[in-house]
């Protein structure tokens, strides 16, 4: 696990703000909790979301995990803008949670119920296949939704579970599968709190350029969702 902490220069920055953190203040910060783990502290100085991205590039990470930043009363509609920019520009997959302060104890932390959202493009089998390990790491029950936007006929719904269906069996997972109906972000965010969900597993874009790989839907199914994300 490596913990790193960046350090931005602001307009009211002092040399003692900039150059005055110590490595001690880690340990402060999280107490024992990490003891048992092996842990590497890192201080940077920076753009925050550069540096993170680079420090995943240098040290091979396979999981960013980051906290969202929506401030004040609009905390549960944007995301703090390191936290887009990351997800806009990282390789690997993105855990980020929104809603912390809903957050159980630690000793209640679990997950036990994962939800796999999926829009049935080729990058879905990634997204399927990341989800199927970590529920299968966990022992935890997955279950692979798609949603279908505007009316669903009966011919729609079941073209899109034969769909689940073959990517299930590709990937070799045996995950239960829903299909529902409806805005993509708001059914995602309703059903991952019906299954009472601790984590949600969404795709991200698998072309980097100009716009990065953060689509809109992808977005806001991370704000709204009521437990962590993670965007693969």
């Amino acid at each position: 696990m490596i913990l790193l902490h960046v350090i931005e220069a602001t307009y009211n920055s002092t040399l003692e703000d900039l150059h005055g953190f110590q490595m001690e203040k880690f340990e402060h910060f999280f107490g024992k909790g990490f003891r048992h783990l092996s842990v590497k502290t890192l201080v940077e100085h920076g753009e925050a979301a550069r540096k993170i991205i680079e420090c995943a590039l240098l040290n091979h990470v396979d999981l960013i995990m980051i906290p969202t930043q929506g401030m004040g009363i609009y905390r549960r509609l944007i995301l703090g803008s390191t936290s887009a920019k990351v997800l806009h520009d990282a390789d690997c997959p993105v855990w980020t949670g929104v809603h912390l302060e809903n957050a159980p104890p630690l000793e209640a932390v679990a997950c036990q119920r994962i939800l796999c959202a999926v829009d049935l493009k080729p990058s879905s089998a990634r997204v399927l296949d990341w989800a199927s390990h970590l529920a299968e790491e966990y022992q935890a029950k997955l279950t692979l939704v798609h949603v279908t936007e505007g009316g669903s006929t009966q011919h729609v719904r079941g073209e899109a579970l034969r769909a689940l269906m073959h990517l299930q069996e590709a990937a070799g997972s045996r995950s239960a599968l829903r299909v529902e109906a409806g805005d993509v972000s708001k059914v995602v965010a309703q059903l991952t709190g019906e299954l009472k969900a601790d984590l949600l597993v969404i795709g991200r874009k698998a072309e980097a350029g100009v716009l990065g790989r953060l689509e809109m839907v992808a977005y806001t199914i991370i704000r709204q969702s009521p437990c962590p994300v993670v965007s693969v």
